[in-house]
C-alpha cells in the first residue's frame, strides 16, 4: 500500500505512541532509550511536567490571534532572550529553517538600506546545513541538498571547512554582505569550529564590517553547558538563528539580532502568520526559564564530563568499530570504522535510539537533564551493539 505521506523521508521501521523523559514507547509498548531527542530537540526530555501545564493553560485561553496584534506572550520571550543574549530584538518563526530565511534576508537589507546595494555575497562554510528552503540549501551549494532544485539563489560563497586561507580570501570581497557559522556542525558530523577560529572571525567581521551570523539551531539551548554555544569562545554574532530545544518539541524558532544589524527589517519587510503564536511563545519561554540557570547549565556541564569519560572508553574498546569521540556537552558524536548507518539500525535491537551525521558519525544528542544512570545505560546499550557488529 503506497503511504498518502509525500516519500521524503528514510523511515526507521519504527513508531511511538507516547514518551516520558528520556524514554519512548511503540504501540508494542517497548520501551527506547532516545539519545536522540528528536535531532536535539526535546532538551527537558519528552512529556516535561511544567511545559505540560504551560501548554493546557494557554490552550485554554487562546491559541492564535495575528502579528497584526501585540502577542503578550511573544514579547516576554523576546525580553528573556534579549535579557540572556547580545540581541536587541528577535523576530519568531515556526522552525529553523525560517529562522534561517530570516537572517539571510536581514543582512541583505542591512546593506540595501545603506545605499551598498552590490554588498549581498554570504559566506558559508563546507559541510554546513542551514535548512531546505531554496535559500538555504543555495547558501550550503552541497549536491546532496540542491540536486534538482536549481536554479538556486545566487549570492552566495561557500568556503571548505577549516580552510583559514580561503576564508581570509574570500571575506576581502567588499561585496560580502555576511559570513553564516555553525559554531558546531551538527548533520555535518559534530565538527566544533575552534574557539580561536571563532575569534579569528569575529576580528575579520569587525574589520570588513561583514555581519556574523551564527546558526545555534542544532548546538543552542543548553546543548553544550552554556545558553548557546558561542559563549565558550567569548565573542557575540550579529544574528543569530535558534530553533529546535527552544520549544522542546512544540514548533517555534526565533532570529536574534543587533539593533544595527536589524536596521532594515522595517514594517511589512518580513513576516508570518503563525510565527511568535502565543501556544509557541508561552512553551517557549518555559523552556528558557527551565534552561538558563546556572544549576541547570552546571548539571549539563558535569553530566557531559561524565558521559564523554565513559564514551572515550566505549572508543579505545572497541578500535575496529570507533574511531574518535568529538562534540561539546551533550552533543556528541562517535566517528565510525563500520557504516554509521549500520550502527544507528544495531542500536534499534538494544531499544536504542541515536541519529546518523555526516562524516560517518553516530550522533548523541539526549535530553539535557538525562540521569547518570541513562547515560550509563545508554553506554551499555553502545557497547552491546559494537559486540553485535563486530561478531558479523
Amino acid at each position: 500500500m503506497i503511504s498518502a505521506v509525500l516519500p521524503t523521508y528514510s523511515r526507521a521501521p519504527m513508531s511511538f505512541v507516547k514518551g516520558e523523559g528520556s524514554w519512548l514507547f511503540d504501540q508494542n509498548q517497548n520501551r527506547y532509550l532516545d539519545m536522540g531527542g528528536g535531532i536535539a530537540v526535546t532538551g527537558l526530555g519528552h512529556s516535561h511536567p511544567t511545559l505540560i501545564k504551560v501548554l493546557r493553560e494557554q490552550a485554554s485561553k487562546l491559541w492564535h490571534t495575528s502579528n497584526l496584534y501585540h502577542i503578550p506572550q511573544q514579547i516576554e520571550l523576546a525580553e528573556k532572550l534579549v535579557e540572556a543574549t547580545f540581541s536587541d530584538t528577535v523576530f519568531f518563526t515556526n522552525s529553523g529553517a525560517e529562522a534561517m530565511e530570516c537572517a539571510i534576508k536581514m543582512a541583505r537589507k542591512h546593506w540595501y538600506d545603506k545605499g551598498q546595494t552590490k554588498r549581498y555575497k554570504i559566506i558559508s562554510l563546507g559541510n554546513a546545513f542551514h535548512g531546505r528552503t531554496l535559500g538555504t540549501i543555495s547558501a550550503v551549494g552541497a549536491e546532496k541538498l540542491t540536486k534538482g532544485f536549481g536554479p538556486l539563489v545566487s549570492g552566495f560563497i561557500q568556503v571548505p571547512f577549516g580552510d583559514h586561507e580561503k576564508l581570509t580570501k574570500a571575506m576581502s570581497d567588499q561585496d560580502v554582505a555576511a559570513i553564516i557559522i555553525e559554531p558546531i556542525q551538527g548533520e555535518g558530523g559534530i565538527l566544533p569550529v575552534p574557539d580561536a577560529c571563532m575569534k579569528g572571525i569575529r576580528d575579520r567581521c569587525d574589520e570588513t564590517g561583514a555581519l556574523l551570523i551564527f546558526d545555534e539551531i542544532q548546538c543552542g539551548m543548553g546543548r553544550t553547558g552554556k545558553l548557546f554555544a558561542h559563549e565558550w569562545a567569548g565573542i557575540t554574532p550579529d544574528i543569530m538563528a535558534v530553533a529546535k530545544g527552544i520549544g522542546n518539541g512544540f514548533p517555534l524558532g526565533a532570529c536574534l539580532a543587533t539593533e544595527r544589524a536589524a536596521s532594515g527589517m522595517t514594517a511589512g519587510t518580513h513576516g508570518s502568520t503563525y510565527g511568535g503564536n502565543p501556544l509557541a511563545c508561552a512553551v517557549g519561554s518555559a523552556v528558557v526559564d527551565i534552561i538558563n540557570t546556572p544549576n541547570f547549565l552546571e548539571e549539563v556541564n558535569r553530566k557531559s564530563g561524565y558521559f564523554r569519560q565513559m564514551l572515550e572508553g566505549l572508543v579505545s574498546s572497541h578500535p575496529t568499530v570507533f574511531e574518535l569521540v568529538r562534540g561539546s556537552g551533550l552533543m556528541l558524536g562517535l566517528k565510525c570504522k563500520v557504516i554509521n548507518t549500520d550502527f544507528v539500525s544495531g542500536a534499534y535491537n538494544q531499544f536504542l535510539l541515536t541519529v546518523p551525521g555526516g562524516d560517518n558519525v553516530v550522533r548523541l544528542l539526549p535530553a539535557l537533564n538525562i540521569s547518570n544512570s541513562e547515560l550509563k545505560l545508554a553506554v551499555s546499550k553502545l557497547e552491546q551493539t559494537a559486540r553485535e557488529l563486530e561478531s558479523k
